[in-house]
């Protein structure tokens, strides 16, 4: 264990003083007062302490603390949030690799979570979590908490090639010796258009620890029917575009992050296809250099294959294209609420040189290709 002492979560032996130094943490403390601004520390950290009575291990920490909140929020900035497991093996002793598009930086693996355990199965996700989103001490702390393992950026070439090769032996050893499951996005940061697709080097990323077969990979589906970044994105598109050196800011991130966690998502369904090692040896034949393109492109098409369709993404191909084709997909309220859930996040852009028509492309393009993606998936 110790080679990955740097970024795996904590052990059970380790968790009461974490939990300690989390409540002993300043900038911890300024965070929580604003939850109940009210309520002294000295009481709040008491009750902490109370629920903390009985967790042991991450996933205890889970479940007494993390649950109540993700439920929370499924209720509160959902409505409602399902899961379809019925490609996976009924024996819930295997674990997984869960390689998944990305909708949001917090919930995607949450959500997951929530769901694996309501499902009945023996644990929930590891993920990776890069050091970028890790900016006060007590971020870190927290994810480790909860199950995150840390990635590395901004590192050179010499020193990304190491870090990489120790997150995939983590990522393996967590599968085959702690007996975990994994959650990794399919790529680096979010797909800004919703287009989504499995980057080569996540996959060889993953091969660097071990035969890819050993972590049991299931290209996982996640649907919103809102996303709350819709008008963040278009605004970064528009920003990259008037200015091609254009960065986000950590504070840009955590914005990100408060909206997506915040904002209203509609309808989510979280759709499991069956494990790559159910058809993986179909591409034996294939050389090398050729192999990861193959499965990256087959795992897509079983990830744009699981999802969902709301009207929303029905009306936003339509008025794209300047037609009516998929008019049978929704109705005349479903317009109109789809208008005014676009008016409305689109007064929420504040930029000096608002390209209106620019922007409203970009955030019809964003609902629009989980169509178009599934309609070239199904037709192959």
């Amino acid at each position: 264990m110790a080679e990955f002492d740097e970024i795996r979560p904590y052990e059970a032996e380790e968790m009461k003083q974490a939990f300690d130094d989390l409540l002993h943490d300043r900038q911890f403390n300024v965070v929580m007062k604003g939850f109940a601004p009210w309520l002294p520390t000295s009481v709040r950290n008491g009750l902490l302490r109370c629920l903390f009575v009985g967790v042991k291990t991450p996933l205890d920490f889970q479940k007494r603390f993390m649950k109540p909140i993700v439920n929370h929020i499924i209720r509160k900035h959902t409505d409602g949030c399902t899961f379809d497991d019925s490609c996976l093996p009924t024996d819930r002793s295997q674990r997984f690799t869960f390689v998944s598009n990305h909708r949001d930086i917090v919930l995607d693996s949450a959500f997951l979570d929530i769901m694996l355990v309501d499902k009945g199965y023996p644990t929930t996700v590891e993920i990776g979590i890069g050091d970028n989103l890790l900016i006060y001490p007590w971020i870190k702390r927290l994810v480790r908490m909860n199950k995150a393992f840390i990635v590395r950026r901004g590192l050179s070439l010499r020193e990304t090639l190491a870090a990489s090769q120790l997150m995939s032996r983590y990522i393996h050893y967590a599968v085959n010796q702690k007996k975990e499951n994994i959650w990794i996005a399919q790529r680096e940061g979010r797909a800004k258009d919703s287009s989504d697709h499995t980057q080569d080097a996540v996959l060889k990323m993953l091969a660097m620890g071990g035969d890819l077969k050993e972590l049991n990979i299931v290209p996982l589906t996640i649907s919103y029917e809102y996303d709350p970044c819709d008008y963040l994105k278009a605004q970064e598109f528009q920003q990259k575009r008037d200015n091609p050196a254009f960065k986000k800011s950590r504070q840009d991130d955590l914005d990100n992050m408060k909206t997506g966690i915040f904002g209203y998502k509609g309808r989510v369904r979280y759709c499991c296809a069956a494990p790559v090692n159910t058809w993986i040896d179909e591409l034996a034949d294939l050389p090398k250099t050729e192999w990861y393109k193959a499965l990256a492109e087959r795992m897509d098409r079983e990830i744009h294959r699981g999802y969902t369709l709301y009207p929303c993404n029905y009306i936003a191909l339509d008025e794209l294209n300047g037609d009516n084709t998929y008019a049978a997909h929704y109705t005349a309220a479903d317009k109109e609420r789809f208008e005014s859930y676009l008016t409305g996040q689109m007064a929420k852009i504040k930029l000096p040189d608002k390209d209106e028509a620019f922007l409203r492309e970009r955030m019809l393009t964003m609902y629009a290709n989980p169509v178009r993606n599934k309609l070239t998936a199904d037709a192959k």
